[in-house]
């Protein structure tokens, strides 16, 4: 791991042992609107779904995943800095930053159809099938009753005894949970249950790749397709979306 990865590992988690031991190949490309602020990142079938933020800025997106080709949008309430998202059955479900509002949609034409309200910010957003798995920019996730919204359990996200803050967009695969670190160019693979980060990804030269001098644009966007087991990933205002192939 280079030594710009151990200052960042040594800043969030206070760890100068990190590995990133899980390997990553592209795969295949796709576009990517480099206007989209990307928050949430979700694979269904043969589309992606995103949601973006910034105030005034903000909305739901549907691209085919053969293409990159945006085929349905719908913007959000001009007032909210929307977040993370994840479907759920026929619905999406996606949260705010700051306005400690949830918004459920309907999936396929993306009309609004509810409101659910939480504590704090929303950050990242997955589900494991059986609760919503919510992160607000500490080192804990929150798992929620995917009806009701109510708050379950708490798990505090740690590597080698130490927190690891920032947890952003996620993403649920295969039992495991994947985090985005804010302005890191890693993707953390977390046990559920215990909260221990069990490996990491470094996107490192995808970083350097595509943010360029843009402060704002890190690496956020984690989707997963369970079907052809590859790994799409993206980051805010990026000019493209990535296939990869994991190998530990």
């Amino acid at each position: 791991m280079t030594r710009l990865l151990l200052a960042f590992l040594v800043l969030l988690v206070g760890a100068t042992t990190a590995q990133a031991e899980i390997k990553w190949e592209i795969v295949r490309e796709l576009p990517h609107d480099t206007k989209a602020f990307t928050q949430g990142l979700t694979v269904d079938g043969d589309l992606i779904y995103e949601s973006t933020g910034q105030v005034g800025e903000s909305e739901l997106r549907v691209m085919r995943l053969e293409d990159g080709e945006i085929v349905r949008r719908r913007p959000m309430r001009a007032d909210v800095f929307g977040e993370g998202s994840t479907i759920l059955g026929g619905r999406i479900i996606s949260l705010t930053w700051k306005n400690e509002t949830g918004y459920i949609w309907r999936r396929k034409d993306l009309k609004p159809i509810g409101t659910f309200s939480y504590s704090g910010e929303g950050w990242g957003l997955t589900h494991d099938g059986r609760a919503l798995i919510m992160s607000d920019g500490s080192a804990e996730l929150r798992f929620l009753h995917p009806q009701t919204f109510k708050e379950q359990r708490r798990v505090s996200v740690t590597w080698e005894g130490e927190p690891v803050r920032f947890l952003n967009e996620l993403e649920h695969v295969d039992g495991a949970i994947y985090a985005n670190i804010w302005y890191s160019p890693l993707i953390a693979r977390i046990d559920p249950q215990s909260g221990k980060v069990e490996d990491w990804i470094n996107l490192q030269p995808l970083v350097a790749q595509n943010a360029g001098w843009n402060r704002e644009a890190v690496l956020n966007g984690i989707a997963w397709d369970a079907k052809a087991k590859l790994l799409y990933v993206t980051g805010k205002n990026w000019p493209k979306i990535y296939a990869l192939r994991l190998t530990d």
